[in-house]
């Protein structure tokens, strides 16, 4: 029986799938091998990349006009810049690679070719290995930017260094895939300069998204309920590791898993989200950043209630609160506990709005990363009836920490919180002053009427009475802003 996949490569005979390649434009790959080129394919973890890449190597192993190898060289991470040792292990894990296609070369010539080389013998073992059949060299590096500092460079420099002497003596074209463009991985990106194209490989369509689901109806007679299909695109906006983890959720745990006669609801969808979200897996970790650095893939703002993409490059997520329930979520790395419970930390308390008659109001807690940067403000406490929040990860691209989107009939009313810590050598007034026109800019960019920001002090020497406040500040624009310490 296949089912819903959620970690590593997909195969068609265990999970239900989209064909990778169908993903991406095989004429487009196809001409740029052709043609010789080096290029980069990135995208999100979890996207489909290693799996894309498998079914080239196969694809074009079997058509027999290249030699194609896939390599993933994420092991060479641990050298972080001792190129020799991370060298090493990149032979390494070719020749086994190799070996499974039955290219045998490497094997036999890697350890002679290091021990004369060194950290050098990167670019001599593939000049050596492209000449050692008359089939050109394909070759596909996969987690390329896993590889850290030095080591990095001195694998794009060999590639660089013998390019201009494929196909007979270096490989005829070379893929490196990773989570970021080539520009990313070094600063400028000239290590790699020779890179024809930069690829990115996108989320599901929602098509594709139905097309995935429609597999598990044909394969298991399950059906899903009006609703229910567009509740999962809706919550996932297809990107892959959500949607097929908010399926497997859905369809393979509770009574949904042994009941195939009982359609998957529009319900069934939502309470799986909310299992996700208190289950905390790993793609659901904010604290990754990785992602957060890579510039563009931004997606304008969609209807209430949808989580937004999980590990594409803006790191958003969107969260359904249950409000006035009896247990507050968050979708953080820190847990989920009851902000009210014992043990939570102190909140400052932001009403959402001076004269609106609501009750609802935002807990900001004191929340760090290594960067000094508060992660947003977690999401604490909405009473009464029923709002959205939307949190940003990916600080500092731009993006409003939080905002509430709050229904009033057929009318969402909107208020931004943005947060700043106040740094030592930078003084309160000029970071509230540079928070105010932040704040003021989001609020311009999504309609909202009211906008509040929060000023974190993290000083043991300045005492709670000054670093506690509430004031208000004009913004160029004219738009009032309301200030809070913490």
């Amino acid at each position: 029986m296949r089912y819903f996949n959620t970690s590593g490569p997909v195969t068609v005979e265990d999970h239900y799938c989209i064909p990778p390649l169908a993903r991406l434009s095989l004429a487009e790959l196809r001409q740029l091998i052709d043609l010789r080129r080096y290029f980069v394919l990135h995208a999100p973890r979890q996207t489909g990349k290693t799996s894309a890449l498998l079914a080239l190597q196969a694809l074009l192993n079997t058509e027999g006009e290249y030699r194609c190898v896939y390599v993933n060289v994420e092991a060479g991470q641990a050298m972080r810049d001792d190129v020799k040792a991370a060298t090493q292990v990149i032979l390494s894990q070719m020749a086994r690679q190799a070996r499974r296609t039955g290219d045998e070369y490497l094997t036999k010539a890697w350890p002679g070719i290091f021990a004369e080389h060194g950290s050098g013998a990167l670019g001599e073992a593939l000049s050596r290995w492209a000449q050692a059949e008359d089939k050109p060299l394909v070759l596909l590096i996969d987690e390329i930017d896993a590889l850290v500092g030095d080591s990095l460079l001195s694998v794009l420099r060999q590639l660089r260094a013998d390019y201009p002497h494929r196909p007979e003596r270096f490989p005829q074209s070379v893929v490196l895939c990773g989570v970021r463009s080539a520009n990313t991985m070094v600063a400028g990106g000239s290590a790699f300069n020779i890179k024809a194209e930069s690829l990115r490989m996108d989320d599901f369509s929602r098509d594709e998204v139905c097309a995935l689901l429609g597999q598990h109806v044909e394969e298991t007679g399950q059906s899903f309920a009006d609703g229910a299909l567009e509740a999962m695109w809706a919550q996932t906006q297809g990107q892959p590791w959500l949607v097929n983890a908010l399926a497997y959720e859905t369809c393979f745990r509770g009574d949904l898993a042994t009941d195939r006669s009982r359609a998957v609801t529009e319900a069934d969808v939502l309470e799986a989200t909310e299992r996700l979200i208190l289950r905390r897996d790993t793609h659901l970790d904010p604290a990754d950043g990785q992602v957060a650095r890579e510039p563009g893939a931004t997606r304008d703002r969609a209807a209430v209630g949808r989580w937004r993409r999980l590990r594409v490059h803006c790191r958003r997520h969107r969260i359904r609160a249950g409000l006035g329930a009896d247990r507050p979520r968050r979708a953080a790395a820190h847990g989920q506990p009851d902000l009210r419970g014992g043990g939570a930390p102190a909140a400052h308390v932001v009403h959402s709005t001076e004269d609106s008659g609501r009750s609802g109001v935002v807990r900001g807690c004191r929340r760090r990363t290594a960067a000094g940067e508060v992660a947003g403000p977690v999401p604490g406490v909405l009473s009464r009836e029923r709002g959205e929040l939307e949190r940003e990860h990916g600080l500092g691209r731009r993006r409003a920490d939080l905002l509430i989107e709050w229904p009033e009939g057929e009318v969402v009313r909107k208020y931004v919180v943005e947060c700043k810590v106040r740094h030592e050598r930078r003084s309160l007034e000029r970071t509230v002053a540079e928070g105010v026109e932040q704040t003021a800019a989001y609020m311009d960019r999504c309609g909202a009427e009211a906008g509040h920001l929060v000023v974190f002090d993290r000083s043991q020497e300045r005492s709670w009475k000054e670093k506690v406040f509430r004031k208000s500040r004009t913004a160029r624009n004219g738009m009032e802003i309301a200030v809070w310490g913490a």
